[in-house]
């Protein structure tokens, strides 16, 4: 499996249909995104100081979205680390599997969309980061 970087990580522009009653944005899989969405769910209410994420996935690829609002996501590979804004509705930060992800600075009414590769399978979450850095060896 090749051990995936912050560097694979990136943030993309979504398709943006402008018009005078409002804009609209669709994703439609593996044209605006390289996976099949296979869950849906998102972040909302969040508390001001609370940081949501701590984890990593093996095997699931994300599409998250700051449909509302804005936060940041801070990315680490076990080497290096990088933070990316999302403020945007339009552009999406894609994660690739074996990537620890931190969201926190949450705005008010942050309203924070994650599109997933697979349903949800506990064993596909690492959430000590002792044991994310074992699985990155």
């Amino acid at each position: 499996m090749k051990r995936n970087t912050v560097y694979d990580t990136s943030v993309i522009e979504l398709p943006k249909i402008m018009n005078r009653s409002g804009n609209i944005t669709s994703i439609s899989n593996y044209l605006n995104i390289p996976f099949s969405v296979q869950r849906i769910y998102y972040l909302y209410d969040i508390p001001s100081g609370s940081e949501r994420g701590g984890h990593s996935h093996k095997d699931l690829h994300q599409l998250i979205v700051a449909i509302s609002g804005s936060f940041d996501i801070t990315l680490d590979d076990g080497v290096t680390k990088k933070t990316v804004r999302l403020d945007r509705p339009n552009f999406g930060l894609l994660v690739v599997p074996g990537i620890w992800r931190e969201l926190k600075e949450f705005s008010s009414g942050a309203i924070c969309l994650v599109l997933a590769s697979n349903k949800y399978d506990e064993k596909d979450y690492i959430r000590s980061y002792d044991e994310f850095k074992a699985f990155k060896l």
